[in-house]
């Protein structure tokens, strides 16, 4: 389903945000089914997130969370079935369910536990080495720098140069 907004303007002037049109596009998703289950999403910190997720009547076993790239799916499948049993109100759901997170870059998924109902997915950005700030020394012309030499000392007839 396409959504309301249409962004051909700014395809044709921007370059490289095709990802964040398609994320605002799948955002804009029928509401049905985008809200089952309820989910909340925290920052604990600046690098630290939880999402929690009230699948009540799902075993661990019935859940599979999976780390795909830059995307985190959760799927829920009943294995048991209802045969023989007669509900006279059935408030707690038991279909199936796949709800799909997008991730940041440098996010990944540290760990995921049920408890009470409730499935918590723990993540955390762990950006690399190489693409983190790094102080860069500035030097002027005139002045000695005030990094080391690591140059070797040149010896001549046992005299230091």
């Amino acid at each position: 389903m396409r959504s309301a907004f249409d962004f051909s303007p700014l395809y044709r002037s921007t370059v490289g945000f095709d990802r964040l049109f398609d994320m605002l596009d799948q955002s804009a998703q029928v509401e049905s089914m985008t809200n089952w289950p309820p989910y909340n999403i925290e920052k604990l910190g600046e690098d630290q997130y939880v999402v929690t997720m009230a699948i009540a009547g799902f075993s661990a076993d019935e859940i599979e969370v999976v780390q795909k790239e830059s995307q985190l799916v959760v799927t829920g499948q009943k294995k048991g079935s209802d045969d023989g049993k007669q509900y006279l109100h059935r408030g707690i759901a038991t279909r199936a369910f796949k709800q799909t997170f997008n991730l940041a870059d440098h996010v990944k998924v540290t760990g995921a536990s049920l408890e009470n109902g409730l499935l918590t997915v723990d993540l955390k950005r762990e950006v690399p080495e190489a693409l983190k700030p790094r102080r860069i020394e500035i030097k002027s012309a005139g002045a000695k720098s005030l990094a080391q030499d690591n140059q070797p000392a040149q010896i001549e007839h046992g005299k230091a140069a």
